[in-house]
């Protein structure tokens, strides 16, 4: 009976064993699958996920990087039916846009892109394929190549001269106000439309079809940054009838523009009268897309539309945003406005005005530049990208379908990366070792990888000649003594919300007004 004992209770405690370690090995494997999950907000709710961690009046980049600074550099939030992943570490970025760059190279179909970007034809929101890659071939090699850029410098000379005289004649002592950011928003979309299609508006002209494509811009920048709960929920896009109504009201603006000028393109063509004018880039995509061209379903003028479009939307309203931003700095931080002007003065002089071939020799000014795209980068968040297929990012595995943000506003003010980070100091990026190639994952104010912007390029040429300009042409004082509020404004490109009037005083002799 003992033994009969004994041996049941060695069974019972080899039994219990056993379950112990098949319970402390399922606990392990737990662990060490945990250890390979994204780390992710509590409070996720049915269905929604954790789209309530989004809603509210504050900017999505601010409230990205509040969780990350809870979770640390990469998490991952549900929203709806789809993953997605946040990142802000250069180490994660580095895995994004180089040995991940192919496989998170497209994007997913959003509402934008169907109502707004002529059904994804548009390049920023394009699939990755054949598609996209012979339009960011067309971009690269034909539209922003240095040949074309130069070919259409003089639109910049003559858009800059008008600006500067403007402000000569407006600030002619010292109780003139000038409203330059109103000023740069028409200088950036006159450049930009003129170079694509030939077209400009005057200052202050409300009623032509130029200044209401321009509004249209602006109401599609803002749109383009509105969240739709059908792009997570499919089935729950009729939730958004006021926002797809306000798109497809903006497209119609905006395509009725274009055809039109597509149109007057076409007829000057057929009279072989485009040989008498300058070209734009529109006449360059028709001498490239032959007429009965098909692309993945796009016609050539859905094409030649929607890249139009798409340059417009990102080339006028980024680049005027980023001169708001550089003054309104500079003019916070007079000690830095005194040592560009110094720097002009001594390397250009105050005899002639300052041209292109001089930027390379301002350093300063392009530290200014850089250090204004760190604080107000043209995008504060990269477009969002779709896997294509599982990845692994950080030591993470990232599933198919999952997509991906990474929140460029939350990299350029990391503490570790940039010392002192909310600060406007040009000078970090005067040092030899600086932080400052487009490669470099701690900076990437265009994105980076295969979606990089195509037009980086001539947006710097025409912020660093705008800037350069002013700061030679004039003495900028604020309208008080107050500091300029900074506070960043809803839309793609993070717009300034309070307005900037200046005192622009002339510094340089009027006959160099006069003759430009």
């Amino acid at each position: 009976m003992m033994i009969l004992f004994s041996t049941l209770h060695l069974s019972l405690f080899s039994l219990a064993l056993a379950i112990s370690g098949y319970i402390f090995l399922r606990k392990l494997r737990k662990c060490e699958a945990d250890s390979s999950t994204i780390p992710e907000p509590m409070g996720a709710l049915p269905l929604f996920g954790h789209l309530h961690l989004l809603r509210g009046k504050e900017l999505v980049c601010k409230k990205l990087a509040a969780i990350s600074d809870k979770l640390g550099p990469i998490f991952s939030l549900k929203l709806g039916f789809y993953k997605l992943v946040v990142t802000s570490d250069p180490d994660i970025i580095k895995d994004c846009f180089t040995t991940n760059d192919l496989v998170l190279a497209t994007r997913p179909n959003i509402s934008f892109g169907r109502y707004v970007g002529y059904n994804n034809a548009v390049l920023a929101l394009a699939p990755y394929g054949d598609y996209w890659r012979e339009l960011r071939k067309i971009a690269t090699v034909h539209l922003f190549s240095n040949q074309s850029m130069e070919m259409l410098g003089h639109i910049r000379y003559s858009e800059v001269n008008a600006f500067i005289k403007q402000i000569y004649k407006a600030g002619g002592d010292n109780t003139s106000t000038v409203k330059i950011d109103l000023l740069f928003e028409f200088l950036t979309f006159n450049i930009i439309l003129k170079k694509m299609v030939g077209k400009r508006t005057e200052f202050g002209e409300v009623k032509s079809e130029e200044w209401r494509y321009k509004e249209a811009l602006k109401s599609s920048e803002y749109l383009a940054a509105v969240f739709m709960i059908g792009d997570v929920i499919p089935w729950l896009g009729w939730l958004d009838f006021s926002k797809i109504a306000q798109m497809k009201n903006t497209f119609k603006e905006l395509d009725s523009a274009i055809t039109k000028w597509l149109q007057e393109h076409l007829e000057k063509r057929s009279r072989n009268e485009n040989n008498k004018e300058e070209k734009t880039i529109m006449d360059l995509l028709l001498d490239i897309l032959p007429e009965d061209v098909v692309i993945c379903g796009h016609v050539r003028d859905v094409i030649v539309k929607a890249t139009i479009l798409v340059l417009t939307l990102t080339g006028a309203d980024s680049t005027s945003i980023t001169l708001t931003w550089a003054v309104s700095l500079l003019l916070n931080n007079p000690a830095a406005l005194k040592a560009a002007q110094e720097e002009i003065d001594n390397i250009v002089g105050k005899e002639r005005w300052v041209e292109e071939s001089d930027i390379p020799n301002l350093k300063y000014l392009q530290a200014i530049v850089k250090e204004t795209h760190r604080l107000y980068p043209p995008a504060p968040l990269t477009g969002i990208r779709e896997a294509s297929k599982d990845c692994l990012l950080g030591g993470y595995r990232v599933e198919k379908g999952s997509r991906l943000l990474v929140n460029i506003w939350k990299l350029h003010r990391d503490p570790k990366i940039w010392p002192d980070p909310k600060t406007f100091k040009p000078e970090r990026f005067m040092e030899e070792k600086s932080r400052c190639g487009k490669s470099d994952s701690e900076y990437i104010p265009f994105s980076s990888g295969r979606r990089s912007c195509p037009g980086m390029n001539l947006g710097l040429r025409v912020v660093h000649f705008v800037l350069a300009r002013l700061i030679q042409g004039f003495e900028l004082h604020k309208v008080s003594d107050e500091p300029l509020d900074m506070t960043e404004g809803p839309g793609l490109a993070l717009p300034k919300i309070q307005p900037v009037e200046v005192v622009a005083m002339p510094r340089l002799d009027p006959e160099l007004y006069r003759l430009l």
